[in-house]
């Protein structure tokens, strides 16, 4: 049965969804400024193994990964390169898809962008207005978080700290991780300067980064999904202010489950476009590196945990990776077969049987891997040999076959590998 570490309650739950047969599962998508890196690559891919996991257990999985491209960090980007925010954006998109499509990350349900959903945005602000939620402050509205019971419950912050005058917070984004100690910004009037604007009941502005979310995920999913995930750079500030608005508007409860995938650093620092530290899909891909070894890499390891990008690294992983296609291959092989040994069979059983006990422990990836490399290497023994049943080693690929089918770096990519 598989277990995941639920942040919300800081332990390792058993994961059902809330509809029989079916997941709804929210996943933080990139801000389409910049393009991604292999940072937030990692972060995507823990997602993907996610969501091909719960296929392979069976589930139907209905998911939305979004694009943020309404944001003071994109404005600034487009007209520091004199360029449209369509233009930027929509480059940046087109790259996103299609490294995503090199590293065989599966397909989102839905793919929405923030400007694409401002009337949702809108819609959800005047709910929080008439409920008493918000509040306006000249052309800008404001969330108040100590009108939602248990704010701050997700990234457990210490509301002895908050402040007895209001304090407001109007950008999109701040550096770093400290949590801002007083209420957000849900629409930013207009201001001049470049930033679009749309005209709404609301006045003349745009949606902040904080309500962005959860107008990306009401019309797609609805009130209440079961999986919300993303960066642990997320958990300060910006999930509990989601969670916040989806509860505060519908009165549901929102996500039972919420993961948070650690850091990828580079010389012992946090990768990122700030620091300037950064390294894209494409480095490794000119260093040689195949798009299965790079996605494998980012996979291999714990998703919760910090992972050091150390070319060494990168370089043992590509050979782990080898040597498994290699026994792979040798399963399928012509030489010559005489009967099976009578320990074929449970060893067969084993391999998938022991790779899913470990999936099911919070995804454990490289406890799965290092468990494929002892059963394989036996089969692999016994296929050299020729003591391996034409039958069980056709078995043996069919086993193997469904586990590439979540983690897609053992078998070449195939047009159906989506």
């Amino acid at each position: 049965m598989l277990r995941l570490y639920n942040t919300l309650t800081r332990t390792k739950e058993r994961f059902a969804p809330r509809e029989p047969g079916t997941v709804r599962f929210f996943t933080c998508g990139p801000s389409i400024y910049q393009p991604p890196h292999l940072g937030n690559y990692r972060t995507f891919l823990y997602e993907d193994v996610l969501h091909r996991y719960l296929q392979y257990l069976g589930y139907r999985v209905e998911r939305v990964l979004p694009f943020t491209d309404v944001e003071d960090k994109a404005f600034a980007e487009a007209e520091h390169l004199g360029v449209s925010l369509r233009g930027l954006t929509d480059r940046v998109a087109a790259r996103f898809h299609d490294e995503s499509r090199v590293l065989r990350i599966h397909p989102p349900t839905y793919n929405p962008r923030s400007s694409t959903t401002v009337d949702e945005a809108v819609r959800i602000i005047q709910v929080l207005l008439e409920k008493g939620s918000a509040y306006r402050d000249g052309r800008d509205i404001y969330f108040d978080p100590m009108k939602y019971r248990d704010f701050g419950r997700l990234a457990r912050i210490d509301l002895s700290r908050w402040p007895k005058h209001r304090r407001r917070f109007r950008q999109d984004t701040y550096p770093g991780v400290r949590w801002n100690y007083g209420d957000f910004i849900l629409w930013c009037g207009e201001e001049g300067g470049n930033a679009p604007v749309w005209e709404t009941p609301l006045g003349r502005g745009r949606p902040s980064w904080n309500v962005q979310d959860p107008a990306m995920v009401l019309p797609f999913l609805g009130p209440t999904i079961d999986i919300h995930a993303g960066g642990i750079d997320n958990l300060a500030r910006h999930h509990d202010y989601v969670l916040a608005i989806m509860e505060s508007v519908t009165g549901k409860p929102y996500a039972r489950f919420w993961l948070h995938g650690g850091h990828l650093l580079i010389g012992g620092k946090k990768m990122s476009k700030s620091r300037g530290n950064i390294m894209y899909p494409a480095t490794l891909l000119s260093e040689g590196y195949t798009p299965e070894q790079i996605r494998f890499y980012l996979i291999l390891g714990h998703y919760r945990e910090r992972k050091n990008l150390v070319p060494a690294k990168v370089k043992e992983a590509a050979g782990r990776l080898y040597r498994v296609q290699q026994m792979a291959a040798s399963l399928e092989s012509d030489h010559p077969r005489r009967a099976s040994l009578r320990g074929a069979p449970p060893l067969i059983r084993s391999l998938e049987q022991g790779f899913r006990e470990r999936m099911d422990d919070d995804l454990d990836v490289e406890g799965a891997w290092v468990h494929l490399e002892g059963a394989l290497g036996d089969l692999a023994g016994m296929a050299g040999d020729g003591r391996l049943g034409k039958g069980e080693a056709d078995r043996a690929t069919a086993a193997l076959r469904r586990i590439d089918s979540i983690l897609q770096v053992i078998y070449p990519a195939t047009g159906s590998s989506h």
